[in-house]
């Protein structure tokens, strides 16, 4: 328990780094419970639902666009009192007050002193790292069709990967291109069936299996093509005509910040307990940045809701309020 006098008022409960639905989920409960609560979220941990075109599995609100639920999130987490600024963060560490850790965040405009974190930055999408991706990315290469699609109406363009991100914005891209080819290093794809047989069925998407991506080819306009290997015949290697290239193979975890403060996998995804606690007391973390087997918006806020929790009860014990 502190005393009376070991902590300054300008010291917040809790801070979450990240303002997804984990990190807005966990500033709804935290704000809720009448805790000081704080939301910092930066460029690079801008939450990659906001890109997301259409949500079909949030249960009770079917159809909705991902910026139109942050959005939601957001307004009711303002309501219960929620402080939120636009900061990046870049390091957080503790010092010791009496018999309390405080924690130090410092961030691109200033500094912040909290008895909690929850990190809620999320992850983001992966790069190929072939020749070619780097010199187009905004002439060609995107990581996401929400934003870029319109740019490509009646022209080709070709997904890279196979899972239910692929081929949910390939499909979202045959509203605006002329075809779509997506690229998959597998004989079949991984998303779930009912994407699948939408995908299959569509006249605009054309597949090239067991295959992957070797260079990204173009001139001073932009992309103009790939360039992709079958993997079941290595030396078979062909061109795709193609003005933009989308890529969807996978996550990796914002969390270089705390790699060396928590426990983290060799993925760099942070390793929590059930009720969302990391190898430091008073640092919890929730959402697509953690270690679980399904990244989606419904688990990440029962993550984010189960890290407020936790964290007011580790905050009411260092108070002495504990029930």
């Amino acid at each position: 328990m502190m005393g009376e006098n070991t902590i300054a008022e300008n010291v917040y409960d809790v801070v979450i780094v990240g303002g997804g639905p984990g990190g807005l989920t966990a500033g709804i409960y935290a704000s809720r419970a009448s805790l000081k609560v704080l939301l910092l979220e930066g460029n690079a941990t801008v939450s990659q639902i906001t890109v997301t075109d259409i949500i079909e599995n949030y249960p009770g609100l079917p159809d909705v666009t991902g910026q139109e639920l942050v959005n939601t999130f957001k307004e009711q987490a303002v309501k219960f009192g929620l402080e939120i600024q636009s900061e990046q963060v870049h390091s957080i560490d503790g010092e010791t007050r009496g018999d309390v850790k405080v924690w130090r965040i410092v961030t691109d405009k200033s500094e912040y002193q909290t008895l909690s974190v929850i990190v809620a930055t999320g992850a983001a999408w992966r790069p190929l790292g072939v020749p070619g991706e780097k010199e187009f990315i905004g002439r060609g290469i995107s990581y996401c069709a929400t934003c870029d699609a319109p740019f490509y109406r009646q022209r080709d363009v070709v997904v890279v990967g196979g899972g239910d991100t692929a081929v949910q914005e390939a499909i979202f891209l045959t509203k605006f291109a002329r075809k779509v080819t997506i690229i998959h290093r597998r004989n079949r794809l991984r998303a779930t069936g009912i994407l699948q047989e939408r995908a299959l069925a569509n006249e605009k998407i054309d597949f090239a299996w067991d295959s992957v991506v070797d260079e990204i080819i173009g001139d001073q306009s932009g992309v103009t093509g790939v360039r992709i290997r079958n993997v079941t015949l290595p030396e078979s290697v062909t061109e795709i005509t193609a003005d933009g290239a989308f890529i969807f193979i996978g996550l990796d975890p914002i969390t270089d910040f705390v790699k060396d403060l928590v426990k983290c996998d060799d993925g760099g995804y942070i390793i929590v307990d059930s009720n969302m606690r990391t190898s430091q007391a008073g640092i919890f973390a929730c959402g697509d940045c953690i270690v679980k087997t399904l990244r989606q918006v419904v688990t990440a806020c029962g993550d984010g809701a189960t890290a407020a929790h936790n964290a007011e009860l580790y905050v009411d014990e260092l108070k002495g309020q504990a029930y």
